[in-house]
């Protein structure tokens, strides 16, 4: 069958902000090495989805999504330019994604709920500072110049990352990415989902190189809570889906592309 039916098949330079950053993505690229290479072969090959349509399921805490404004999942799927997607339903989707072996290297593309579909899964390419390669900003590009809104959220305390971006038609409206307690992206006006917040970052003339109560750059960092607020306010709040009445439907768990793996920069000399 065609995709018409189901298948089978992120301006400093380099400081203390880049150690962090780059240390959360050693973080979660060392998870995923770690657990395909302890995985037997032969789970890889026995992994049977249920098929049995059902209604969404909570997710959004320690993990990492977009919302796109469309209720074609499988114009979705072309978007990305990803292959090898299997059908699933919203239970075993996102068991998959929050799975220790399954979830590094896999992502789930959910039916739509409300006019969006999510792309799910911390495989999604991530907000990086000036030491790594972007591929966060050119997916999100390419996916708003098919859809109309898109969004982009991180959420993980452990690695002490948060993030939301938003591109609507082709055009990047408001990106923020926190890692560390250190702004690692900030483009765009802030959003008055944003402002209500609480949250402040602002820089002291003639102190930017100094830190805390007497200047420099000063933020709150953001939580867990704070990243759903902004999902709700611009689209969706994912931990709350279970209340939604949605149809029950089927999406589909897809292999992240290699080509999304987080990437240094390589320095050529002069």
């Amino acid at each position: 069958m065609g995709r018409g039916g189901l298948k089978s098949g992120f301006r400093a330079q380099w400081g203390a902000s880049d150690v962090i950053l780059a240390g959360t993505l050693l973080a979660v690229t060392a998870i995923a090495i770690v657990t395909m290479c302890a995985m037997p072969k032969f789970a890889r090959k026995s992994i049977l989805y249920d098929l049995v349509p059902d209604t969404p399921r909570a997710f959004g805490y320690k993990m990492s999504w977009i919302a796109i404004l469309t209720t074609d999942t499988e114009s979705v799927l072309d978007a990305l330019g990803v292959s090898g997607e299997t059908a699933s339903n919203w239970n075993n989707g996102i068991g998959t994604i929050y799975d220790p072996w399954l979830g590094p290297d896999r992502l789930f593309v959910s039916p739509p709920v409300d006019g969006w579909t999510f792309v799910i899964g911390l495989a999604l390419p991530h907000p990086v500072g000036p030491g790594h390669v972007d591929k966060c900003t050119p997916l999100m590009t390419r996916l708003s110049r098919a859809f109309a809104d898109v969004q982009y959220y991180f959420s993980y305390p452990a690695l002490d990352f948060f993030a939301w971006v938003r591109f609507r038609e082709g055009r990047l409206l408001r990106a923020f990415a926190n890692s560390g307690g250190d702004v690692v992206w900030s483009k765009g006006a802030i959003s008055r989902a944003e402002q209500t917040l609480g949250l402040k970052l602002f820089e002291l003339r003639g102190v930017k190189g100094r830190m805390g109560d007497v200047g420099g750059e000063i933020l709150l960092a953001p939580t867990q809570d704070q990243v759903m607020q902004i999902a709700r306010a611009w689209s969706k709040d994912p931990t709350s889906l279970t209340a939604c009445a949605a149809r029950p439907g089927l999406g589909y768990i897809v292999p992240a592309p290699a080509a999304w793996r987080a990437e240094r920069l390589t320095r050529t000399a002069a």
